[in-house]
């Protein structure tokens, strides 16, 4: 009998350990799902690998996405649906880039730029100056690290008219970003969401943190 009662006991024991390993199982399961659903609909981490957001932006910064502003992106459909609204001038927003479009999901790399010219805009760029609908457009963000003017559309750009649904983009790194100048417009369908906040930041040069940058709020 005593033989019988430790018995029972190791069984009641393993199904404790089981019941504990299959709500562990369960908390891992739940907890990833609702990962991929905040990542996929509301927010997604973001890190700056280059120069052409500068000084806006600056190459290791991390920043967190809002992707529900814009509305959620349907695998059938070709605009989103529950926008709070559409992308706006000045905005600066995260995109599929559009050379990659043929490539495969885990192939296309994503973009940040900051939005310039919205459906129906008229986009015309004179020895570097923006001008849209035949008025400059100054942003105080804008730099230009290279004084001299180069042909091609990075400094001269001949008038282009954005199409519906799309939207013109531009680095604020104006000299060094490879941008809608070089490459065409921005579908609407393609934009993952818009920048709003860095939440940390990394100096690779110093290997150090850049304490006054996180937190701040994207402009």
């Amino acid at each position: 009998m005593k033989f019988f009662g430790r018995s029972k006991t190791l069984d009641a024991k393993q199904k404790s350990k089981k019941s504990q390993l299959r709500d562990w199982t369960e908390a891992l399961i739940v907890a990833a799902i609702l990962a991929l659903i905040i990542r996929t609909f509301v927010v997604q981490a973001f890190k700056i690998p280059s120069g052409s957001m500068e000084d806006t932006l600056l190459i290791g910064d991390h920043l967190l996405v809002n992707k529900f502003i814009y509305g959620l992106n349907l695998p059938f459909g070709d605009q989103p649906i529950l926008s709070m609204r559409d992308p706006q001038r000045g905005d600066i927003i995260v995109f599929e880039f559009p050379e990659d479009k043929d490539k495969s999901y885990f192939q296309r790399r994503d973009f940040i730029k900051r939005v310039i010219g919205l459906p129906g805009d008229t986009i015309e760029i004179r020895n570097k100056s923006v001008y849209i609908n035949g008025e400059r457009y100054l942003t105080p963000e804008a730099v230009y690290k290279d004084g001299t003017l180069v042909a091609g559309p990075r400094d001269n750009l001949s008038p282009v008219t954005v199409p519906a649904h799309e939207f013109f983009v531009m680095g604020d790194n104006r000299d060094r970003s490879y941008d809608s100048r070089f490459w065409g417009f921005v579908d609407r369908s393609t934009i993952k969401g818009l920048a709003f906040i860095k939440y940390w930041s990394w100096d690779n040069d110093k290997f150090m943190p850049r304490w006054d940058r996180i937190g701040r709020t994207i402009k």
